[in-house]
C-alpha cells in the first residue's frame, strides 16, 4: 500500500469515528487576536519568505495560496537531516523533516504576523504534537521555522502572547526554529487540494481550512488562485 493509500485509509477511519480530522481552532476558546509585534507594511512591493509546517502540506499550501499578498506557495520539507530527500523518505519519519510549506509574500499587502495569525486560526490545531487530524509522525509535526531574527522575534512574541491570553484550552506545541534548507517537494504535490477538490481526504481535512479563511478573514481572502511559478520542483 502507498504511504497516499495509507493517509486516505487513515482519513477514513476518523471520519467513520465521527470526527472530521485537521479542522483548525479545536483547541480555541476564542478568535485568535492580531499579533501585538509585528513587521510594518513595506510602502513598496517587494518579495519576502516565510516557512511553516502544520500537519499534511496539502492544506497549508491551500490556505496560503488563498491570502491576498502571497505571491506562490510551495509545499516542501524543512528541518530534517537527509539531503534532498523524497516524499516516501519523509514519510517514514527517518529524515527528520516536516511537511512545510514555502511561502512567499509582498510585505506591503500582507505582514509576516498577518500570515502567523492566518496560519494559527485557521491552517492547523497547534496544540497537537506530532501529528495533525489522521496525520501522525514527527514529520506532521508544527513548526514556524523562521528566517531571520526579526521572524524568530514576532513567532515567539506571537506565542507568548496566545499563550497568556489562553486563546487555546491547551498548550500550544508549534515550535520556533531556524530554516536550515527548504526543499521542494515532488510536483504531483504541488497544488493538490486545487487540482483533486473532489479527493476526500481534501473533502474533509482541507476545504473547511479555506473556507474558515474566507470567514474569518474576508479582507485577506483572495478567491483567484495564482499558483505562481515555484522553482526547481522535483518531477
Amino acid at each position: 500500500m502507498s504511504k497516499v493509500s495509507i493517509r486516505m485509509f487513515a482519513m477514513i477511519l476518523t471520519v467513520l469515528a465521527g470526527t472530521l480530522a485537521c479542522q483548525a481552532g479545536n483547541g480555541t476558546s476564542e478568535a485568535v487576536p492580531a499579533p501585538a509585534v509585528d513587521e510594518a507594511k513595506f510602502a513598496a512591493a517587494g518579495k519576502q519568505t516565510a516557512v511553516v509546517a502544520g500537519g499534511c502540506f496539502w492544506g497549508v499550501q491551500a490556505v496560503f495560496q488563498h491570502v491576498k499578498g502571497v505571491i506562490s506557495a510551495t509545499s516542501g520539507y524543512s528541518g530534517g537531516t537527509v539531503k534532498n530527500p523524497d516524499y516516501e523518505t519523509v514519510s517514514g519519519g527517518q529524515s527528520g523533516h516536516a511537511e512545510s510549506v514555502q511561502i512567499v509574500y509582498d510585505p506591503s499587502k500582507v505582514t509576516y504576523g498577518e500570515l502567523l495569525r492566518v496560519f494559527f486560526s485557521v491552517a492547523l490545531d497547534p496544540t497537537e504534537v506530532n501529528r495533525q487530524g489522521p496525520d501522525e509522525g514527527t514529520q506532521y509535526r508544527s513548526v514556524i521555522f523562521y528566517g531571520n531574527d526579526e521572524q524568530k522575534h514576532i513567532a515567539e512574541a506571537y506565542i507568548a502572547q496566545l499563550e497568556q491570553a489562553k486563546i487555546f484550552r491547551r498548550a500550544i506545541a508549534t515550535q520556533v526554529a531556524a530554516l536550515n534548507v527548504f526543499y521542494p517537494a515532488e510536483g504531483y504535490h504541488q497544488n493538490y487540494a486545487t487540482v483533486h477538490p473532489n479527493d476526500p481526504y481534501i473533502m474533509f481535512n482541507d476545504a473547511p481550512k479555506v473556507a474558515n479563511l474566507r470567514k474569518e478573514f474576508p479582507d485577506l481572502y483572495n478567491g483567484k488562485v495564482d499558483f505562481g511559478s515555484p522553482q526547481e520542483l522535483k518531477p
